[in-house]
């Protein structure tokens, strides 16, 4: 998975390429959490995101619960089909923030 980071005032925002898979979740997470205490909205483009396993929705949970207990928003754009069906299938598109 390639992860691109961008920050613009306080929103950051990572862009998400390939599979958020067992490999890619550690690293993603290394760099995706620390976002959550340089900014006050997070937001993940998943355009480009082709699959999401059981560990990348972990790190999402994490993500999400991160945001909460600091106050921070955290939002998903561009989620696709396949995706979604993921999210819907597992709950997590009631958990998340999906615009």
């Amino acid at each position: 998975m390639e992860t691109t980071k961008t920050q613009c005032g306080d929103k950051i925002t990572f862009v998400l390429s390939g599979r958020l898979d067992a490999n890619a979740a550690p690293p993603f997470q290394a760099e995706f959490i620390p976002a959550f205490d340089e900014a006050n909205h997070v937001e993940l483009d998943l355009t480009a995101l082709t699959y999401v396993s059981s560990a990348g929705l972990r790190v999402l949970l994490l993500g999400e619960k991160t945001a909460k207990s600091k106050g921070i928003a955290m939002s998903l754009r561009n989620v696709s089909q396949d995706i979604k069906e993921i999210f819907d299938m597992t709950g997590f598109s009631d958990i998340l923030n999906i615009v």
